[in-house]
Parts: C-alpha cells; sequence; structure tokens
C-alpha cells in the first residue's frame, strides 16, 4: 500500500506544481493546445508499451468514455466555468472528488462505503477548501465545476476498470490518444479554428513539458497507484495537487501562504493519515500486492475430490466403483500428505516441526473420502 500512496502522492504532485505553467499558453487556443498535449503524450507513451494486448470492445467503450469525461469534458467545463466563477470556486468544487470516489467506489460494486474512509475524504475535501479559498459564481459557473467534478470522479473510476488487464501505460496510451479528435471537435465548435496558429518557443516548450511530466510520468503513476491502492484511497490524494500547486505559487511568489491555507494544508495532512491508515485493508489474495491465507494450500490440495456422486472429469467408472473410491483415497492421502509436509516445513521451530508431522501421521485421512 506505501507504493501505491507514494506513487498517487507522486502524480498529484506533479500535476499541481505544473498548474503555475499553463499561464505560458493562456494566448493559444485553449482545447487546440489540449489536443497537442494528449497527442504528444500518446505518441511517447506508444513507445513505452509491451506486449500485444489489445482491449476488448468493452473496454475501448470504456476507454473512450474515459477521454470523453476525464479529459476532454473536464477541460471543455473548466473553460466554461472561469469565465463564469472565479478559480477558488472551480477549484474547491473539483476538490470534493475525494468524497465522490469514496462514495460511489463501494457503491458500484455493490459493497458499503467504509465509514472511516468517507469522514477521512470529508476531511480532504474540507482542507482543501481552505487552500483554496472562497470566491463569487453564477449558475453557468456552478455547473459548469460540477461537470468538472463529475469528469475527475469518472477519470479514476472508468480506469479502475481496465487497469487490471491492459496496465497504467496501455491505459494512459489510449486515453490520451483517443482525447485528441474529441478535443479537436471541442476547438472546432468553440470557433478556435480562426485562432491556429504554430506555438511559439514558449508555448511548444510548455506543451512538451506539460505532455511529459503532467501527462505521461504523472498518469502513469497515478493510475499504477491507483491499481494497488485502490479507487477510495486514492481518491483521497487528490487532496495533494491543491497543496502542491499553492506551495508552488509561494516558492514563485516568495512568500508564505496565508494562515487559512495553512490550515487547510494541516487539514488535508490529518485527513489523508486518517484514510490511508484503515487497519485491515489487506487485499485479495489474487489482487497484486495481496497476502494469501496460510492454509490456503492445504484447502486447495484437499480439494481435489468431486462433491459425492459425480465423477472425475474423463473417467468411465462410476462413483461407487469400490476399485475408484480406493484410487481417490490414495491420491487424497497423498495430498494431505504434500500439504503436512509443508506446513511442517513452513512452521517457526523444531518443535512445531514434529508436532505437525505427528498430526499428519496419526490422522486417518482416508475415512474422509
Amino acid at each position: 500500500m506505501k507504493t501505491g500512496a507514494l506513487l498517487c502522492i507522486a502524480g498529484m504532485v506533479i500535476v499541481g506544481s505544473s498548474v503555475s505553467l499553463s499561464q505560458l499558453i493562456l494566448d493559444y487556443p485553449t482545447l487546440t493546445g489540449q489536443a497537442l498535449r494528449y497527442g504528444l503524450a500518446a505518441l511517447i507513451l506508444a513507445f513505452l508499451v509491451r506486449g500485444h494486448i489489445r482491449p476488448t470492445r468493452r473496454e475501448l467503450g470504456i476507454l473512450t468514455l474515459l477521454a470523453a469525461t476525464g479529459l476532454a469534458a473536464f477541460n471543455v467545463c473548466i473553460l466554461i466555468a472561469l469565465p463564469h466563477a472565479d478559480a477558488a470556486v472551480v477549484g474547491t468544487v473539483i476538490g470534493a472528488a475525494p468524497l465522490g470516489l469514496a462514495l460511489l467506489a463501494p457503491l458500484l460494486r455493490g459493497a458499503r462505503p467504509a465509514t472511516r474512509i468517507v469522514v477521512a475524504a470529508a476531511v480532504v475535501v474540507g482542507g482543501t477548501a481552505l487552500v483554496q479559498g472562497t470566491g463569487k459564481a453564477d449558475t453557468i459557473g456552478v455547473l459548469a465545476s460540477l461537470g468538472a467534478l463529475v469528469g475527475e470522479v469518472l477519470f479514476s473510476l472508468l480506469a479502475a476498470a481496465v487497469l487490471p488487464r491492459l496496465g497504467a501505460i496501455r491505459v494512459a496510451a489510449y486515453s490520451c490518444g483517443l482525447a485528441v479528435p474529441l478535443l479537436l471537435v471541442g476547438g472546432v465548435a468553440a470557433g478556435e479554428v480562426a485562432q491556429w496558429r504554430v506555438p511559439t518557443v514558449v508555448e511548444a516548450t510548455t506543451l512538451g513539458y506539460l505532455a511529459l511530466l503532467m501527462t505521461v510520468v504523472a498518469f502513469v503513476a497515478w493510475f499504477t497507484g491507483l491499481q494497488r491502492l485502490g479507487v477510495e484511497r486514492a481518491g483521497m490524494i487528490v487532496g495533494v495537487m491543491p497543496v502542491a500547486t499553492l506551495v508552488t505559487a509561494a516558492i514563485q511568489a516568495g512568500r508564505m501562504p496565508d494562515l487559512g491555507q495553512t490550515a487547510g494544508v494541516l487539514v488535508v495532512a490529518l485527513g489523508l493519515a486518517v484514510g490511508l491508515c484503515w487497519p485491515g485493508s489487506l487485499r485479495s489474495p489474487d489482487a497484486p500486492g495481496g497476502r494469501r491465507d496460510p492454509s490456503s494450500s492445504l484447502r486447495s490440495s484437499a480439494q481435489i475430490l468431486p462433491p459425492p456422486g459425480r465423477r472425475w472429469p474423463g473417467s468411465l467408472r462410476s462413483p461407487d466403483d469400490p476399485a475408484q473410491r480406493a484410487s481417490s483415497a490414495a491420491r487424497t492421502d497423498s495430498a494431505y500428505d504434500s500439504a503436512a509436509r509443508r506446513s511442517a516445513a513452513s512452521a517457526s521451530s523444531p518443535r512445531e516441526r514434529a508436532s505437525a508431522t505427528a498430526a499428519s501421521s496419526a490422522t486417518p485421512r482416508s475415512s474422509l473420502v
């Protein structure tokens, strides 16, 4: 879990600290610039992809929806919201993403949200609001900000659905590539065609940096951490992004944040500490990094027999055949002997190993058939 948390934090720190660089491309068409950024990132990621795994139709649909909502629509909503709302309001609304992920992720898989995770996410959201501050907004600004919030939540929820088979690099590559035509269409609809031009040296350098670090590195780090940590806990780390933005701005300005923003940073840290230290958060045995029940090998060895009245696959004998029962008993004895030897070998002391070996010798295993 530590590695997953560190990867998610690294991704959010990269994104948060890079926000100020966006000021260098304000004069360039917004959606067109984002299309160039994601297009360059997709090319870089395509060179990093290994293997020949291709998404299924279902996975391709999910990736397309991810690109449409978490990348293209998110940027469009930000573009619509900023003229109608202060940046602090937009940031505060989007900062509610940890709470949305903490509630929706378990509900989508038919489970109840963990109370402690929800409380921790709410604390993170409160800290984010303090960091962002307050401002004014009209109805359009609020609705567009909520649309951006939905895109932010879906970005992680949809990615989590395809990460297990496709992996972080492949998910990032497909989502970036699929976002390019969507953003270009959005740029045409927004009237950016008349503003299309070759980027200046500063704009091209900034777009290249955003493509390499803010997209390739940050996306791969986030998706990898998301897969290891789980959506609920990874979602809380979204609260690190505004903190990184605040710290970067303070360093660039050469002044300390005000008291309210400093308090917000501490509240975010408190929420993360509460949520990421949730006890009993072991993954299932088949999950990456999960722990396996020590007795699972014994159970799997004991389950070699079919249920009573069933035949072995390919067997032509009746289940009641004495010869087959004797053969089944011999196989079961062998399985239990092997499991007992493994259990004795893994015991922590000579006394435990001797006890385990003696117990396996004394058990009338054939009577279990």
